[in-house]
């Protein structure tokens, strides 16, 4: 275990270890304290190294066409098949792990893309203030004045089909940016009152160095807890475009997918496992990240720290 060496005030030098350098960070040790946190991260990691497991040892092509003639048709969970077959005799396992993966991936873009908007046009709002406030943050509140997912169903039939769920990503994307440009405004304007960030202009910082040095890093905190929030969104939003015909293609191992073909052709003739193996995995995703971010949420917050203390 690799250690730091500090020095106390007899002269004599003690180790301090990784899990002690842990204990001391007040974050860190709120977080990993909760439970219910330890259960989100234990759910991710789960769901990660399943859709890393499945992206390199599956062949999506395989695992995407037909398998009629090769497993059986519409076959009940069993020691074979522990998912079941689906109605193209398309083992449901593999199908679901890879769903993992496409969760996860896409997730990753659609949160990425959205905070690096949304942190942007929040700072840059918040520091020029004026004109380009209003101009920015009038243009966010007519976005966040449509429901969520209508406004990703209007953005989404804007992109070709041919795109498949990139075009769910990219309008997310759009629907997730005014979120993250209100929280880190409101952020922003908090640090810009403190009087070193006047210092630091008066010495003839430049508005980027400002911005990126002095209060995007004092914005860390709600971003964080603003994007693991989101991610569990933007999975389910995601299943819920695929699910409505605006997301995967056909054959695509998505858990939206399959819980469209699940409803629509297996649970009026009782075949259940279609919709509930990818049901349950995104449930489970959903609640592991809900969970990290309520955790994360209350670590950062320094009135829960001190209720607790």
């Amino acid at each position: 275990m690799s250690t730091e060496t500090l020095r106390d005030g007899e002269g004599e030098t003690t180790s301090r270890g990784i899990v002690d350098r842990v204990r001391a960070s007040p974050f860190l040790s709120q977080l990993l304290s909760n439970r219910l946190a330890l259960t989100g991260i234990a759910i991710i990691v789960a769901m990660i190294v399943i859709a890393v497991y499945a992206r390199l040892t599956l062949d999506l092509e395989v695992i995407s066409r037909s398998q009629l003639g090769t497993n059986p048709n519409r076959a009940a969970p069993s020691l074979g098949y522990p998912f079941g077959t689906d109605g193209q005799a398309r083992d449901l396992l593999p199908r679901v792990g890879y769903g993992a993966w496409y969760a996860m991936l896409f997730g990753t873009v659609t949160v990425g893309a959205s905070t690096v908007l949304g942190v942007g046009l929040g700072i840059i709002a918040a520091y020029y203030g004026d004109i380009t406030d209003n101009v920015i943050m009038r243009t966010m509140d007519v976005l966040l004045a449509f429901p969520s997912l209508l406004l990703a169903l209007a953005l989404v039939s804007i992109f070709p089909d041919e795109l498949g769920l990139w075009r769910a990503v990219a309008a997310l994307t759009l629907v997730y940016t005014p979120r993250f440009a209100r929280v880190v405004r409101g952020a922003a304007l908090t640090v810009l009152e403190n009087e070193y960030i006047d210092a630091t202009v008066a010495l003839g910082a430049t508005d980027p160095r400002v911005l990126v040095r002095h209060v995007l890093p004092n914005c860390l905190a709600p971003i964080t807890v603003q994007s693991t929030l989101n991610f569990g969104l933007a999975i389910i939003d995601l299943a819920a475009l695929s699910f409505l015909g605006f997301g995967a293609s056909a054959g695509t191992p998505s858990w939206g997918l399959m819980l469209s073909n699940g409803v629509n052709q297996g649970l009026l003739t009782g075949v259940w496992w279609w919709s509930f193996f990818p049901g349950l995995f995104l449930a489970l995703t959903v609640l592991g990240f809900n969970l990290l971010g309520d955790g994360m949420r209350d670590a950062l917050d320094p009135r829960m720290r001190e209720a607790v203390d």
